[in-house]
């Protein structure tokens, strides 16, 4: 099934696509009652139907954590001269960073190292605590999204301490536009991820290159942190990236960022000043 929720910022309304593709919506004043409903539904074809929308948010009105992992693609850890990690590289967004889709991406203040990822969310559905094993862990998993973990490179690298300060900036995780439940997607390693800047392609990869995939990742992570319905997991990027390019074509106010994952939507995001 796939999950949305349209309109307004502040006041989106959670939307299924039926099995004819149309978005209806499901009704209820809170968004995760909504969703739930949407997920218990056999059937939507008699709920009233969405005519046109307008705008979408992120997919989800509540996400409890955001846990990222750094250098998961082989081929960007190469390109930024990075070891292979032995273990995944693990640091936090927080959910304030969130906007919708297609919605503006701010450049903070006094940045010249903007920079862009395309990356899969998995968002959780099952509380995984101390799993044994990663062929427990897909049974945790709602579902899959589109992330951009979009980045300051100077304020992560060159500012001291941790990843942190160039992750979390204002509208720094558009997410969306839907959220695809895991029986819709038959391997999560097997998933293409593109990127474009003003219409040149800077990525095009594959969940295939990633170092530690998805089960490997929501086992792992359950050893150090609970994770619970709702949190998210932005899996990491391929190579293509403006940090691993000599010339470092680093985002501006005015540029337009599109990408798309296969079976999971596209967003396009005009970037401006913060």
């Amino acid at each position: 099934m796939r999950i949305a929720r349209v309109g307004p910022a502040g006041q989106e309304q959670v939307v299924a696509a039926g099995s004819d593709g149309i978005w209806h919506l499901i009704e209820g004043d809170d968004a995760d009652l909504a969703l739930r409903t949407a997920l218990d539904r056999p059937a939507l074809d008699d709920l009233p139907v969405i005519e046109q929308v307008d705008r979408f948010g992120p997919p989800l009105g509540r996400i409890g954590k955001i846990v990222c992992i750094g250098l998961n693609y082989r081929d960007h850890a190469a390109e930024t001269k990075a070891e292979i990690p032995g273990e995944p590289i693990v640091f936090l967004k927080t959910p304030d960073t969130v906007v919708g889709p297609d919605d503006e991406v701010l450049i903070p203040r006094k940045s010249t190292k903007t920079d862009w990822e395309v990356e899969l969310a998995v968002v959780i559905g099952r509380e995984a605590r101390y799993l044994d094993s990663p062929e427990q862990a897909l049974d945790h998993v709602l579902g899959y999204a589109v992330s951009n973990d979009v980045s300051e490179r100077e304020f992560q690298i060159e500012r001291g301490g941790q990843w942190d300060k160039g992750k979390n900036c204002e509208t720094f995780n558009p997410f969306g536009p839907w959220l695809l439940t895991a029986d819709e997607v038959a391997d999560p390693q097997q998933l293409g991820l593109r990127l474009w800047v003003n219409g040149k392609q800077w990525q095009n990869g594959t969940t295939a290159d990633m170092i530690f995939g998805v089960a490997h990742l929501v086992w792992y992570l359950s050893q150090f942190m609970v994770l619970r319905p709702g949190d998210v997991i932005n899996t990491g990027t391929p190579a293509g990236v403006a940090l691993g390019q000599p010339d470092k074509p680093y985002l501006r106010a005015g540029d337009v960022v599109e990408l798309e994952i296969d079976g999971l939507g596209k967003q396009r995001q005009t970037f401006g000043a913060a």
